[in-house]
């Protein structure tokens, strides 16, 4: 699983055209994103 998941990686970085860094922003940003949805949704 962990070798499927560096292909995966690897082939969005090469398709998007951003490097390693720019994937981690996207992760951050989604955190928080899909976080603040659960709080909305659960929470209030």
């Amino acid at each position: 699983m962990f070798n499927w998941h560096k292909k995966m990686v690897t082939y969005w970085e090469n398709k998007l055209g951003i490097s390693t860094y720019g994937m981690l922003w996207i992760a951050f940003f989604k955190g928080i994103v899909i976080g603040l949805l659960m709080y909305h949704i659960f929470i209030k």
